[in-house]
Formats: structure tokens, sequence, C-alpha cells
């Protein structure tokens, strides 16, 4: 599937513009994410700069999936999310793929 720029929106996370985000996330989902990938879905917030989002469209999620590519402590990483509302509902968060590096660098 090819990459369609116009998907691409930007998420501030820096804590200096951001009033506040609500964020939400399944508890048991976290700590299942902490063992496979070594990321708790809350180190999302140190996020370097803005990350840059675009649509997941690979699958029929029954929503719209988001996937944010940023990085921390110079490690390149990948939430992926929802929005429900004002809402970032937190689905995974892992270290980006060579693949997704490539298309998206």
């Amino acid at each position: 599937m090819s990459h369609d720029p116009t998907k691409i929106l930007h998420l501030d996370v820096n804590a200096s513009t951001q009033t506040s985000v609500k964020v939400t996330f399944d508890p048991t989902k976290n700590e299942a994410n902490i063992t496979k990938h070594g990321l708790s879905f809350t180190d999302f917030a140190a996020f370097d700069d803005t990350p840059v989002v675009v649509e997941d469209d690979r699958y029929d999620y029954g929503e719209t999936r988001l996937r944010a590519f940023g990085w921390i402590g110079g490690a390149p990483r990948c939430l992926v999310f929802t929005l429900r509302g004002e809402t970032i509902h937190i689905i995974s968060f892992r270290k980006v793929h060579a693949k997704e590096m490539r298309r998206y660098e």
C-alpha cells in the first residue's frame, strides 16, 4: 500500500505548548506492552519534538487508528492510538520497524 502524504498530521506532546491531553489505555494491555516491547504507554510523553502522525489504514480496525512516529532519547518509537473525542486512547507503543523508518524519514 502506498503512503498518502495528505494523511500526515502532527501531534504536539511538548508539555510547554500543551495545556492538557487526556490519555486512556487498558492497564492490562500496558503491562503486556511493557513485557513485549519494554515501553510503558505513559512513556510516549517523552517524545522529542513533534512526532509525525499517519493514519493506519492497512486493515479495517472498526475505528480510525493512527501511528505517531517520534524519538525518545535518540531511539525511534511508534505509538499506535485512536482518538475518542478529545481523548487519546493508546493501543500499542514500540520501537519503529526498519520498513517504517525508510517510509517516514
